[in-house]
């Protein structure tokens, strides 16, 4: 089986390429990225035992047509994580949102309907395409997003929807990743806390702290992914989250670990945006969500830290 991974060399994309890579049905995984976050350790990581025979790279952006259809060449499975990435409620910077997110996936999803080889193609999006607000949401929640970011990741959605009727084509809606990987990203909050309270000795929080976001660990995140690749599972959407967690109850979670942590509250007095999505998710019918301690988690990811802040 030859599988695609588009934003293969980002934080779950490093990730993901290295467990397919250990994958015995899988013959060859090729990462296509343009390498926009300049992030290179998927190509330095000597922390596993993978079989690098079976990696290949194409640089390559998602608007680049030809070179998509190239790629898509002997393909069976696609993972179309490329996305110009952002944090749920992060708003900036709206044409490249649009171009990359919405318009790439429109390439990518019009290449593949042309050269009708790819059997499976699971489209990772975001859990931001359904806004914000106080009620529990799951996969019959009417979408409605309030940034940049959630409106071109639900564009890229319709495009991907379309292939439904002609093959397999999943959606996953993510909640916020964090946990170590070789490709991190530190902008996602639970890790930027961890960095900052293990250096720094101190975070600073925006809003008054009462704000709920939905999270999932970057391991269990790509487990799931991975399982798609050979399980029966029917075109639809499905979200993929594993706990909502208040800002309050994460900074307690750190300060456990962290006992002399300071914080600082920036605008207390605004309400952010806050999500919580339903952890009991379709998915979980096809592939079950193994429940894991937060504390350990957050006391394991200490230990990637390379040395200890003098304070």
């Amino acid at each position: 089986m030859n599988v695609l991974v588009t934003g293969g060399a980002g934080y779950v994309g490093t990730e993901l390429v290295l467990k397919l890579a250990e994958n015995p049905i899988v013959s060859k995984v090729i990462v296509y990225d343009n390498l926009s976050r300049e992030n290179y350790n998927l190509f330095i990581n000597a922390t596993k035992q993978i079989r690098t025979d079976k990696i290949q790279f194409e640089f390559g952006d998602l608007l680049d047509t030809r070179k998509i259809k190239k790629v898509l060449k002997d393909i069976d499975v696609v993972y179309h994580l490329a996305a110009r990435a952002s944090t749920p409620f992060a708003n900036n910077d709206s044409h490249l949102f649009e171009q990359v997110n919405h318009w790439g996936t429109a390439e990518l999803v019009y290449a593949i309907e042309e050269l009708k080889t790819v059997k499976k193609l699971i489209y990772v999006s975001s859990c931001s395409v359904y806004g914000s607000g106080k009620e529990m949401i799951d996969e019959n929640t009417v979408v409605n997003p309030k940034t940049i970011y959630g409106i071109s990741k639900m564009r890229g959605e319709e495009h991907v929807a379309r292939l439904g009727s002609k093959m397999n084509a999943i959606i996953i809606r993510l909640g916020n990743i964090y946990g170590y990987s070789a490709s991190m990203r530190f902008d996602a909050v639970i890790n930027k806390f961890m960095f900052e309270s293990h250096y720094k000795n101190r975070i600073s929080i925006h809003g008054n702290g009462r704000q709920s976001r939905s999270f999932i660990h970057v391991d269990k995140a790509v487990d799931s992914l991975q399982a798609i690749l050979t399980k029966d599972i029917p075109s639809d959407i499905y979200n993929l989250t594993e706990r909502n967690l208040e800002i309050y109850d994460l900074i307690d979670e750190v300060k456990d670990l962290y006992p002399s942590l300071e914080f600082i509250f920036i605008n207390q007095h605004l309400e952010l945006r806050e999500q919580k999505v339903n952890p009991e998710t379709k998915l979980l019918k096809y592939i079950p969500l193994q429940l894991t301690n937060f504390t350990e988690e957050l006391a394991a990811f200490k230990t990637k830290f390379t040395f200890q802040s003098s304070k």
